[in-house]
């Protein structure tokens, strides 16, 4: 299985607590719910698509518990989201959750060395392995250059604070390979990259002039 994460951003790549405030409020973030006001009709479309791309889901553990409080209740059959999260293969990393209270459908709670894990469970047969929000397993995956994809909705919002998807860590270089402005209005992004490059930003250049007064790349 290739391995992506799927986040909602604002223009300035904060990923916490898009859809309330009251979602994450750790590091006293008060800023919730910044991509309600966006999401008009059409503006959250990708997301079934996201999902039918799934085999299972790796979760970090407030995503998870925020995740089953709310997608558990949701028993609409023609709810593909609610389908996918309640009855597909699911990890949760957490050093503090046991079997039991992870108790979700098909839930795995993993422990340990979790670049190992996850390296294994990329080595099993499927389509893909998606992180859904997970912050801090996010920023560990992409660090060990695990993330094959990156799937965004991004808002023209500026948020200020919060968790940043990108805010640090190790350099790597992407390619757009699908890019839309959704309809609706509402000026909502959605981007497709993949792992070009991981470790390094790419072959570095500049622009210079020629001895003609040409302007160049080099």
């Amino acid at each position: 299985m290739e391995l992506s994460v799927n986040t909602f951003v604002s223009l300035d790549g904060v990923m916490q607590a898009p859809g309330a405030v009251q979602e994450d409020q750790s590091n006293g973030f008060e800023r919730g719910g910044w991509l309600v006001p966006h999401s008009t009709e059409g503006q959250l479309d990708p997301v079934d698509g996201w999902f039918r791309q799934a085999d299972a889901f790796l979760l970090g553990r407030t995503t998870f518990e925020m995740m089953r409080t709310y997608w558990s209740q949701v028993t609409e059959p023609d709810n593909l989201v609610a389908t996918a999260l309640n009855e597909w293969p699911k990890y949760v990393v957490s050093t503090t959750l046991s079997d039991e209270d992870a108790a979700w459908g098909n839930t795995t709670v993993l422990r340990g060395d979790i670049v190992e894990q996850v390296r294994k469970l990329k080595e099993q047969d499927g389509k893909e392995l998606q992180v859904h929000g997970s912050w801090q397993l996010a920023r560990t995956l992409h660090d060990a250059g695990l993330v094959d994809t990156y799937r965004l909705l991004q808002f023209p919002v500026v948020v200020g604070d919060g968790k940043r998807l990108f805010a640090a860590g190790v350099p790597s270089t992407y390619r757009i390979t699908e890019a839309e402005v959704l309809r609706g209005g509402a000026g909502v992004v959605s981007l497709t990259l993949r792992q070009d490059q991981f470790g390094t930003v790419g072959n570095a250049g500049e622009f210079a002039v020629t001895e003609d007064g040409r302007e160049t790349i080099v």
